[in-house]
C-alpha cells in the first residue's frame, strides 16, 4: 500500500506585491523579521543568493531567497509508517505553511517583494537552494541538514532584498566525512534502499510515500545533535 502525505498548501495572502519594491532590508527590520518567524515556532533563518549558474539550470529569474525551517515532531517522527502517522505529518506541513504565508505579508507589508516558493513544485529543487545558502549539508542518508538538526521541515521564500546577510563558506564540509565512517542509515534501512555504492535509491525510499523515518531516528545527528557529534569527530581527528 503506497500513500503520499503533503496536500497544497492553500495561497494565504492577505497582502499584495508592491508595484515597486524594496531591495534594501535595515538590520532591525531584519531581526525583526527573525524573531517573529521564532515566535511562530521556526527554529531558525537561513538566506541563499543563487548563482547564475545555478538560476540557468533550473530556469529561473530570482535569487534572493529566505529559509524558513522547522522542526518536526519527536512524537511523529517515532510513529511506524501509516496513515495517521502521514496526515500528522501533512497538518504540520500545512500549519508552518500557513506561517510562511503569514512571514510574506510582513514582507509585502512594509514594501517588499515576497512569494512563497511551491514545496511541491519540482521544477526547482528546494534542497538545492538550502545548499546554496552555505549553512547546509545532504547526509549519507540523503537528508537536508543545518545545524539546527537533522528533522527539519523547510519553506522558502524568494523576495526583492538584496542585502540579506548570506554565507560565503560552509562550516558543516566535514559531515560528510564522518558519515563516511557511520553508516547507521544504512543497516537500520528497512527497505535496504541503499545501493552497492552506498547511495540512497529513491524509488525504494518509502520516505515521502508512506512515512517512514528510520534514516532520521537512528542518525547521530538526530539522537545526539549537530554539537555533540562534531565535538566526537574533532576528537576522532586528532
Amino acid at each position: 500500500m503506497r500513500f503520499r502525505y503533503h496536500q497544497p498548501v492553500p495561497n494565504f495572502y492577505t497582502h499584495e506585491n508592491p508595484h515597486h519594491p524594496k531591495t534594501a532590508i535595515t538590520d532591525d527590520f531584519l531581526n525583526e523579521f527573525n524573531d517573529y518567524a521564532i515566535n511562530l515556532d521556526f527554529v531558525g533563518v537561513s538566506y541563499s543568493k543563487l548563482s547564475d549558474d545555478f538560476k540557468d539550470e533550473w530556469d529561473i529569474d530570482w535569487d534572493n531567497i529566505i529559509i524558513l525551517k522547522y522542526c518536526m515532531s519527536d512524537e511523529i517522527l517515532k510513529m511506524e509508517p501509516s496513515k495517521e502517522k502521514c496526515r500528522l505529518e501533512d497538518a504540520e506541513f500545512q500549519e508552518f505553511g500557513h506561517k510562511t504565508f503569514e512571514l510574506a505579508d510582513l514582507l509585502r507589508k512594509n514594501g517588499f517583494r515576497a512569494d512563497l516558493i511551491n514545496p511541491l513544485d519540482d521544477r526547482v529543487s528546494l534542497r538545492s537552494i538550502a545548499m546554496q545558502s552555505n549553512e547546509a549539508v545532504i547526509t549519507r542518508s540523503n537528508m537536508c541538514m543545518f545545524k539546527e538538526g537533522l528533522n527539519l521541515g523547510l519553506f522558502m521564500i524568494q523576495t526583492s532584498v538584496e542585502n540579506l546577510p548570506f554565507k560565503e563558506e560552509n562550516e558543516l564540509e566535514w559531515v560528510a566525512d564522518y558519515c563516511s565512517t557511520c553508516g547507521v542509515c544504512i543497516d537500520r534501512c528497512p527497505e535496504k534502499a541503499f545501493d552497492e555504492n552506498e547511495m540512497v535509491i529513491r524509488k525504494a525510499c518509502t520516505a515521502h510515500r508512506e512515512g517512514c523515518s528510520n534514516c532520521i531516528n537512528f542518525c547521530p545527528f538526530y539522537k545526539r545533535g549537530y554539537e555533540k557529534v562534531k565535538k566526537r569527530y574533532m576528537r576522532m581527528k586528532k
